[in-house]
């Protein structure tokens, strides 16, 4: 739960933290200020212990679990580890009053009872004191060196030293070419290649801390980080947030400058393409979406799918400004939509007198209905749409999790001519009457990259009850998406007779690769109210599974065995159109 106050999101109070507090007051977080030390780089809060001392959970006795919180009331020590431990909650059942504990390493509040994070204004205001104390120190040491940075401009480092530049392919030159031959060793060379293997891990591959029911954040942003095009826009500084923060503050004003997904996410690709290996917290930017998004502002599990679309739609709504004349539609109008957007067309034909009445919508990814089981028809089953609907259903009896559905199944189910129902006849602008008419789905245009979203959440509202489908979905590694194109469909309508097309039908993917290839799952294990999302990525041609801060690799079979949720696929073959502003030669 959570309240919108003067533009931000509050969180309701904690009712274990207010009864702490009552029998309590503040005297026990003002005395933590002692206790709390400021670690060097970044100024990160934490409990000050010795250099020697390993913290252990009282219970386990491990010290490398994910979390480690010390009970205000009793100092005791215990783990906090998702699907494995939940000891700091035990110990809060047991002992009535133990519910409120401190993180060991981030000096942050934790209610054991309701296993979440919790504010408190006085415990914060000693954090903030302590880190002013240290800051006040440091800069009292630094002297001289602190002020001539501030002589050297108040902005920041990257965006003095920072020139943008068109960009140039690089070639090696003769003297580079030597030494590129010298000092490089092949990584499929056979003596190195055990070595290469158990070494090298693939650049950007960073775990992501679980900041409260937030994987569906962490199993979506792990897809787009290695996402190639979005993930070569970024990494290439098209979107600079210091540039865009400079550019805000100095049109809009520093106090009403909007939260920017773009910069956050600039941030994001900032921290896990540094090399550090440490799992990283996402905290600005889910404060940022949540301000964007503040109807799905809580600490509850959120759908994945829902959030992709959000997150998609809070990039656009910042950049979209900057090009007025370009429609989401056209895939051009921001990064967003560069990578993901397609458009779909749909044909209504008049049954009577053949009339067909054509509409085109654009989408960021293709919602696809599990095939019916054997002996279920699959013409009574739902309409096809692109938008994230699930459909109303009133067969959700036990044998809906048998059988298998594959994705090819489901692309040709999505794409298959259907006849509406009685009650949804179709106006004929030729018979002037309504008609009963047939629909047929198919891509005009693919996107760089195809996201395909499995409904596995069904909603009756004939029986006032939900469910989750766990039926298993055979997906390919490598896609031919040719069937399913316009051009395609049209084609096996009309024969190799000439057929009408509108606009350049022809010719709508000619420039694009029809080939496309697998690179990220995201699977959801569980129940629909308690479940867990985890993505299996492809780099380097290998599996990795990202389990929030979790980060193992596994083999191919692994991979085809997962619940698939939402896959990710990218054209084999890119194509770049030549750019409108040539660099000098």
């Amino acid at each position: 739960m959570s309240s919108k106050i003067s533009g931000h999101i509050s969180p309701q109070p904690c009712p274990h933290l207010l009864d702490f507090r009552s029998h309590n007051g503040s005297k026990p977080f003002r005395a933590l200020q002692d206790c709390i030390r400021i670690k060097p780089p970044g100024g990160r809060a934490a409990i000050r212990r010795e250099p020697s001392e390993v913290p252990r959970c009282g219970t386990c006795e491990e010290s490398s679990r994910p979390r480690l919180y010390a009970c205000i009331s009793c100092a005791a020590v215990f783990c906090h580890a998702p699907l494995l431990h939940f000891h700091a909650s035990d110990h809060a059942l047991s002992f009535p009053g133990h519910e409120i504990a401190v993180d060991v390493d981030r000096a942050e509040l934790f209610c054991c009872a309701c296993r979440d994070q919790v504010y408190d204004r006085d415990f914060d205001a000693a954090v903030v004191l302590a880190q002013t104390i240290n800051a006040t120190a440091t800069t009292s040491t630094s002297g001289s060196a602190a002020l001539q940075r501030n002589v050297a401009g108040s902005q920041p480092e990257n965006l003095r030293k920072r020139h943008r530049v068109d960009y140039r392919p690089w070639e090696p030159d003769s003297g580079e070419h030597i030494s590129i031959g010298n000092q490089s060793i092949p990584l499929h060379d056979s003596t190195n290649a055990s070595l290469v293997s158990l070494t090298q891990v693939p650049w950007g591959l960073r775990g992501l801390n679980n900041l409260g029911n937030t994987c569906f954040m962490n199993s979506i942003l792990q897809a787009l980080l290695h996402t190639p095009p979005f993930r070569n826009y970024f990494l290439s500084d098209r979107h600079n947030r210091y540039y865009c923060q400079q550019k805000n503050s100095a049109i809009n004003g520093t106090k009403n400058s909007r939260l920017c997904l773009a910069c956050d996410m600039d941030a994001i690709f900032s921290a896990v393409f540094s090399g550090d290996r440490i799992p990283y917290s996402p905290a600005k930017f889910l404060y940022s979406w949540w301000q964007h998004a503040a109807n799905l502002a809580s600490y509850e599990q959120q759908d994945a799918h829902e959030f992709f679309i959000s997150m998609l739609d809070g990039i656009h709504e910042k950049v979209k400004d900057k090009r007025k004349s370009r429609s989401p539609g056209s895939g051009d109008c921001c990064i967003a939509h560069r990578v993901f957007s397609g458009i779909l067309r749909s044909d209504v034909m008049c049954m009577a007198c053949g009339f067909t009445s054509t509409t085109y919508d654009p989408c960021v990814d293709i919602s696809l209905d599990l095939e019916p089981n054997q002996g279920g028809s699959g013409k009574s089953s739902s309409a096809k749409s692109h938008n994230s609907c699930n459909v109303e259903v009133d067969c959700m009896g036990p044998n809906q999790n048998c059988g298998i559905s594959t994705l090819k199944g489901c692309l040709e189910r999505f794409t298959r001519a259907e006849k509406l129902g009685s009650d949804q006849k179709f106006f004929c602008q030729k018979c002037q009457v309504r008609q009963e008419s047939l629909k047929q789905m198919s891509i005009r245009k693919l996107p760089l990259v195809s996201c395909f979203h499995v409904k596995r959440f069904e909603h009756s509202s004939i029986r006032k009850m939900s469910r989750k489908v766990d039926r298993y979905l055979q997906f390919p590694f490598s896609l031919d998406m040719t069937p399913y194109l316009s051009s395609s469909i049209l084609r096996s309508r009309f024969g190799n007779r000439i057929f009408p097309f509108d606009g350049d039908e022809q010719d709508a993917s000619n420039d694009l690769s029809t080939e496309f290839e697998l690179f990220a799952v995201v699977t959801h294990t569980g129940k629909l109210d308690a479940g867990h999302y985890v993505t299996y990525l492809r780099l380097s041609n290998q599996w990795y599974k990202c389990d929030d801060a979790w980060i193992t690799q596994v083999n191919e079979s692994i991979v085809r065995a997962a619940q698939g949720y939402m896959m990710f696929y990218v054209q084999k073959v890119l194509y770049y159109k030549e750019s409108e502003n040539q660099a000098a030669s």
